[in-house]
């Protein structure tokens, strides 16, 4: 299996916040597939805006951790993205099908708390959310020296 390879950039939010994204890159065979037709949005806001404090913080890694761990076993979820800042973290996910989207969510967060996110899917077929986060943000392997 090939290794996943991220990027990590600020941007700025509308309110001229500071946003972490954290963008997937070499996946062009699962935008290429047709197969991935839906994103889905996790939103996870928190107080404060900024970044998360250390507890919230630690609760959205061990979550993360999780996600991550399911996903490996799930090919029909690919984690495109993922922002932090602004008063919020967001995962966003394309998919082939969004109940077996909701069933590995379901597993992956079994063992913590009630985490106080919200859920959004929408089709894009095309990727646009995917290919304007890229524009905005990549940076190529040794770029960021």
């Amino acid at each position: 299996m090939a290794q996943e390879i991220w990027w990590t950039a600020p941007a700025e939010a509308p309110d001229g916040e500071v946003v972490m994204v954290t963008g997937r890159d070499n996946i062009d065979k699962f935008r290429d597939s047709g197969k991935y037709n839906d994103r889905i949005e996790v939103t996870w806001p928190y107080e404060g805006g900024g970044m998360p404090d250390e507890e919230v913080a630690s609760l959205m890694e061990q979550a993360d951790d999780a996600l991550r761990a399911e996903l490996k076993k799930e090919k029909a979820v690919i984690l495109t993205g993922i922002y932090t800042g602004a008063g919020q973290r967001n995962w966003v996910f394309y998919v082939k099908n969004p109940r077996i989207f909701q069933s590995l969510l379901n597993r992956a967060w079994a063992e913590l708390p009630l985490l106080p996110v919200s859920i959004s899917a929408e089709r894009d077929p095309e990727w646009q959310e995917y290919a304007e986060m890229r524009e905005n943000t990549y940076i190529a392997p040794g770029d960021d020296d």
